[in-house]
């Protein structure tokens, strides 16, 4: 969900590009001391980022049985808005019609890209979903970068997605099918979140983008999917789960990465990143038992493989 820092949160910039005019005021940090979150392993962050939002993900398809996946996501973008919003307030530093109007298209492809996830994943593997997803990123890093290593990044991601698609997945069974059409149109979402992202990023760091895409897409989909999502609230178990799935999906992996990102490397980042459909496989197998094939095992480490090719490209 691009660099990997891009991956469904945008670049995060150091903290003086977005702080408010009390920024000046702030009083500044004794020399040699730092923060309790300065001193954890920023690789922690990024493993924790991924190992959370996957967590948050098998949340989701729990609560598949009582609310509609698109209406989950909704729920997950709204917690999400409400999250980050608080924690960023981007109206501080001023926004002009160009911001808003980047912002909300950037909220619709947020919105599209999560409710067609969670459809795919209430039809398939959630591992199995992930990797085929990554085909968004690394489609855009092979149109974008130059050199060897975008060419090999899409012939690998290719060969992975045949080996998960036309192997291990029972294409004549419907409900697969329909899963395998959401998840290329979250892939295709992912790639289109990127471009705009980045677009955006030129003003505003990753986070604030997020926070405020968050909110213009749960606002423009609320009268689509805003009646359905209202079946969470039958109960509070089932709005701890909504919203415990849009703090551990949205709020809490994307401010690890804001975090991680000021202090890592791209190349390091790339690394990283390239774990994650072995992570979400490892937390559908765990919390799923969604045991993975060997077909799907191969994809999954060639789609990985080519996630980092790309995003080292």
């Amino acid at each position: 969900m691009n660099e990997p820092a891009q991956r469904r949160g945008g670049h995060a910039t150091p903290a003086s590009s977005s702080a408010g005019p009390r920024s000046a005021a702030a009083p500044k940090r004794p020399a040699g001391r730092a923060s309790v979150a300065d001193r954890i392993p920023p690789q922690l962050y990024i493993v924790g980022s991924g190992l959370i939002q996957y967590v948050g993900a098998a949340l989701a398809v729990v609560a598949f049985a009582s609310v509609e996946p698109a209406s989950v996501a909704w729920w997950r973008v709204v917690t999400g808005a409400v999250v980050l919003l608080a924690w960023k307030r981007p109206w501080r530093g001023g926004l002009t019609r160009s911001d808003l109007a980047i912002s909300a298209l950037f909220g619709v492809i947020i919105l599209t890209m999560n409710s067609s996830f969670y459809e795919a994943i209430a039809r398939i593997p959630l591992g199995t979903a992930v990797s085929i997803e990554f085909i968004g990123p690394v489609a855009v890093a092979v149109i974008r970068g130059r050199g060897w290593r975008p060419r090999v990044a899409a012939v690998l991601a290719f060969a992975g997605v045949a080996c998960i698609g036309g192997l291990a997945l029972d294409l004549s069974v419907a409900s697969v099918r329909v899963g395998v059409a959401w998840i290329l149109l979250a892939a295709l979402a992912w790639s289109a979140y990127i471009v705009v992202g980045q677009r955006a990023s030129s003003t505003r760091d990753g986070v604030t983008n997020l926070a405020l895409g968050c909110a213009w897409g749960s606002l423009f989909f609320a009268l689509i999917l805003g009646p359905g999502a209202m079946a969470a609230t039958t109960s509070w178990k089932l709005i701890a789960i909504v919203v415990g799935v849009g703090l551990l999906s949205t709020a809490i992996p994307y401010s690890f990465e804001a975090i991680a990102m000021r202090r890592l490397a791209a190349s390091t980042f790339a690394l990283f990143a390239a774990i994650l459909p072995a992570t979400s496989a490892l937390v559908g197998a765990v919390m799923l038992r969604q045991i993975p094939g060997v077909f799907e095992l191969i994809g999954l480490v060639l789609v990985s493989v080519a996630v980092w090719l790309a995003s080292r490209a």
